[in-house]
C-alpha cells in the first residue's frame, strides 16, 4: 500500500499527515509542508529533504491523497506537487542521484507489480520483464566480457555491472511512469 507508516508524523509540522507525499529519498511529508519548504528556499532549484538533505526530484502523493482530489485543499496541494514534479521530476541530476533513488523506485515498482489492483502499463511491464530476463541470461551464461574462469573474482565485475545497468534502466522506466502520473502533461 502506498501510505505513510501509521505511527509516524510529518517531520516538518510534527502533526498527523495531511495529503501525504513520499519523496524520492523515501521520506513522507504533508504535501503542503514540503511545498512550504520548497517555497521558503529558491523556487528555481529542488528543495532538499529536511531529514537527509538529499535533493527531492520527485514527490509521489499517497493513494488516499489522490482519491481525495475533490477536496479543495487537497486539490490545491496536488496541483502544487504536479507543478513541482513537472519542473524537477523529469530527470535525475546524475548517476549518484540515480543510484540513491534506486531503492525507492525498485521497492515501489515491485509493490506495484505484485498488487493485482494496480495497473502498470503493459508496455512498461513488458520492458521491465525483458530487461530482467536478458540480464539474468547474461549473468547466468558462461559467455562473459570478463571471463570468471580466467580472472576469478574480478570476472564477476561485468555481471555486477550488467545487473546495475539493468536496475538503473528499470528504475528510469518506473520514474517516467511516476512522472507521467504525478506531474507530466
Amino acid at each position: 500500500m502506498n501510505a505513510p507508516p501509521e505511527n509516524e508524523v510529518c517531520s516538518i509540522c510534527h502533526g498527523h499527515f495531511n495529503a501525504p507525499c513520499q519523496s524520492n529519498c523515501s521520506h513522507w511529508f504533508c504535501g503542503n509542508c514540503i511545498m512550504l519548504v520548497w517555497r521558503h528556499g529558491s523556487t528555481l532549484r529542488p528543495c532538499k529533504c529536511p531529514l537527509c538533505r538529499r535533493p527531492i526530484s520527485l514527490l509521489v502523493p499517497s493513494e488516499e491523497t489522490v482519491r481525495s482530489r475533490n477536496d479543495a485543499t487537497v486539490s490545491e496541494v496536488l496541483h502544487d506537487v504536479e507543478t513541482y514534479n513537472r519542473v524537477f521530476g523529469g530527470q535525475s541530476s546524475g548517476l549518484i542521484q540515480r543510484m540513491q533513488d534506486l531503492p525507492f523506485l525498485l521497492r515501489r515498482l515491485l509493490r506495484e507489480m505484485m498488487d493485482p489492483r494496480r495497473t502498470l502499463p503493459l508496455v512498461i511491464r513488458a520492458r521491465v520483464y525483458i530487461a530482467l530476463i536478458l540480464s539474468a541470461i547474461y549473468i547466468i551464461s558462461p559467455i562473459d566480457i570478463i571471463p570468471e574462469g580466467v580472472l576469478g573474482v574480478i570476472g564477476l565485475l561485468d555481471d555486477l555491472l550488467i545487473a546495475l545497468i539493468c536496475f538503473l534502466h528499470v528504475a528510469a522506466l518506473y520514474r517516467s511512469v511516476l512522472y507521467f502520473r504525478h506531474g507530466g502533461s
